[in-house]
């Protein structure tokens, strides 16, 4: 973060972070900043899933490591449509990236993915570029399974507070309803179905007809809203760039 507060104290506009890991081809640089300057994203990242032939490129573990950890930012941040949330070629808006809290954004090997959980907070727009990943003989520092734990509970703490933030602080709307209903109605059914179910199986007797629809119309029920609520949240991408809306602060006034 140290980078991109030098940068907005010098006045850039675009800000743009290059790993210095050898795998990211300079050359590109116009195509991250080409959506910014032309106000189709607020920040671009790199996607090194598109090519399909480059893919088989991949080491096996990070081909898998980064598979699953792009499933789970897609929860986290709420941007359904990118993938690779980890790579670390990006441009953003300086306007935007003066509203980041520079001093929450989570170090290291989750510093990436933790952004695209502040910028979806800003509802700031994202856009993925599509690049080839050169891998050479270097071994990598990021070891999944001494990760795995750690990511899951930063994943789980950013979508909770992105839940919270988007569907019931900030704004509510029919999905509000159909998380919390839906919520209620499949835990009840679930819970009571599987007390029920165990009661019957310790007893050795059939389970009442009556007992099985108690159980079964609120599961399906709260079903079918979370499911409606998650298709609500997969359209709700953010749209459009917040930086055209953006006045130009004083560099002065960014936040150390």
């Amino acid at each position: 973060m140290t980078g991109y507060q030098h940068a907005l104290v010098d006045g850039a506009e675009i800000i743009v972070k290059i790993d210095g890991d050898g795998q990211m081809d300079p050359s590109l640089l116009f195509q991250f900043v080409a959506p910014i300057i032309n106000s189709q994203a607020d920040y671009t990242k790199g996607n090194r899933f598109y090519d399909l032939s480059n893919i088989g490129q991949m080491p096996k573990v990070r081909l898998f490591g980064n598979a699953g950890l792009s499933f789970m930012a897609k929860f986290s941040t709420g941007y359904w449509d990118i993938f690779d949330p980890t790579n670390g070629y990006t441009a953003i808006h300086a306007s935007v990236a003066r509203r980041l809290p520079f001093g929450k954004i989570s170090k290291r090997y989750f510093f990436e993915t933790d952004i695209l959980f502040r910028l979806g907070i800003l509802r700031a727009v994202v856009v993925d570029v599509p690049m080839d990943a050169v891998y050479g003989d270097e071994t990598s520092n990021l070891k999944i399974k001494n990760i795995v734990n750690e990511f899951a509970m930063k994943h789980l703490n950013n979508f909770a507070k992105r839940i919270f933030y988007n569907y019931f602080l900030r704004d509510m709307s029919i999905a509000s309803f159909q998380l919390t209903v839906g919520l209620v109605l499949f835990l009840f059914g679930s819970i009571f179905g599987a007390y029920h179910w165990m009661h019957s199986a310790t007893q050795r007797i059939v389970t009442p007809p009556g007992t099985v629809m108690i159980a079964a119309l609120p599961l399906l029920a709260g079903l079918q809203l979370l499911l409606a609520f998650f298709g609500y949240d997969i359209a709700n991408v953010p749209r459009p760039p917040v930086h055209r809306f953006a006045s130009r602060e004083p560099a002065a006034l960014i936040q150390k």
